[in-house]
């Protein structure tokens, strides 16, 4: 049997990307740690010693909040992936339990998804050991201390072997679960999402703020993945401007470059899907003559509250972060500048994101335009 293919897990590219970032992230961090911690014995000085410990909690702070972030992200990635997998295979799912095959026997075959997440570590451990050299000197700038930069292979090991892993058997369980149907209801394919009926009775809407209230409510994922866009735009964008000042240029540059990477990334998953979701029902309304402008605005717009909550969180959390950071991890250190909201960095952030998320938005309202019952119904 082969319901699950190698071909199949190359659609969880964003998957890998996220994977990516955070091995990259937490292999240079946790690799500086351990590098730290080899050293404690030659740390000489009450301002050497408040730095050091600076830099232990920081390399922690860092590996646990952005790698756990990130994890957590590509976990429900994955479970939304495998979920919309099975129930687009439902039918033929249903033929194979019919035929005998157990839920497990079926499940077992979703370990492939794991290799997204081995493709990702892979390149993001590989990518921070080229830029190790770098980032040793960077963080070593201003310290009262040597430190050489040594390869932990154990570290690097784990931050490919443990994600692949544990996603692996994620991807089974999860599968596992999902397969829990009876044969009968996969082969009528009931996978109607739930309505959950209110108990008080509310006015009919209008039909196309109707229709853009269930377009949201039809894929809960989806407002997680857009949501986070945004939180992850306002968030890195904002925090690499003050990392000039409070740690280094290079810092800054590279939580701008995957702060961007993501958040581009996941908004044009999401939105890809809500096109997709939504194609046969933006085709139908063009039938029945609704203009193009009302086709893509109650199909979009349902996203766009989300996404600006998304910023607004994300700009509340990089300055919670930033402002803990510098007044607890480095209460004790000379010299570190006091940290204030950055009202300068709001007002490019803010403009650029409303800019770039419009465009991404009227390209993905342009293809809502090209879609005609006749492609819909080729697809389908």
């Amino acid at each position: 049997m082969t319901m699950v293919t190698i071909k199949d897990t190359v659609k969880l590219f964003g998957i890998s990307i996220v994977i990516c970032c955070a091995a990259f992230v937490c292999t240079l961090f946790l690799n500086y740690r351990v590098d730290l911690i080899d050293i404690k014995d030659t740390i000489v000085g009450e301002q050497s010693q408040k730095i050091y410990d600076a830099q232990l909690s920081t390399s922690t702070v860092v590996c646990g909040v952005c790698g756990g972030c990130l994890i957590i992200t590509s976990v429900i990635m994955l479970l939304t992936y495998i979920r919309n997998f099975i129930d687009s295979r439902s039918k033929e799912l249903g033929v194979l339990k019919a035929l005998g095959y157990s839920n497990f026997g079926i499940a077992k075959h979703f370990w492939v998804f794991g290799l997204s997440v081995f493709a990702g570590a892979v390149v993001g451990v590989g990518a921070a050991a080229a830029y190790m050299p770098t980032f040793y000197e960077v963080q070593s700038k201003d310290n009262y201390y040597d430190i050489t930069s040594h390869s932990q292979y154990g570290v690097w090991a784990a931050l490919i072997l443990v994600p692949t892993v544990l996603f692996m058997v994620l991807s089974v369980f999860f599968a596992f679960r999902r397969l829990k149907k009876p044969v009968m209801k996969l082969l009528r394919e009931d996978t109607a999402s739930k309505v959950r009926v209110s108990r008080k009775q509310h006015a009919p809407l209008p039909f196309l703020k109707e229709l853009k209230k269930d377009t949201v409510k039809s894929k809960r994922s989806l407002i997680f993945f857009i949501w986070f866009s945004a939180f992850c735009f306002a968030c890195n964008t904002q925090m690499a401007f003050s990392m000039k000042d409070l740690a280094s240029e290079t810092m800054g540059w590279m939580i701008l470059i995957i702060g961007l990477i993501l958040a581009y990334m996941m908004l044009f998953l999401a939105l890809s899907s809500v096109v997709k979701g939504n194609a046969k029902t933006a085709a139908m309304m063009r039938i029945f003559g609704y203009g193009e402008n009302e086709i893509s605005h109650s199909i979009l717009n349902g996203y766009r509250p989300i996404a600006l909550i998304g910023f607004v969180i994300g700009t509340g959390y990089q300055f919670g972060l930033l402002k803990i950071m510098v007044n607890v991890v480095f209460k004790d250190v000379e010299n570190v500048k006091s940290y204030s909201f950055d009202f300068k960095a709001l007002c490019i952030a803010l403009p650029v994101f409303v800019i770039s998320y419009e465009l991404i938005m009227y390209f993905f309202s342009s293809r809502i335009r090209k879609l005609t019952i006749k492609s819909v119904m080729l697809e389908g």
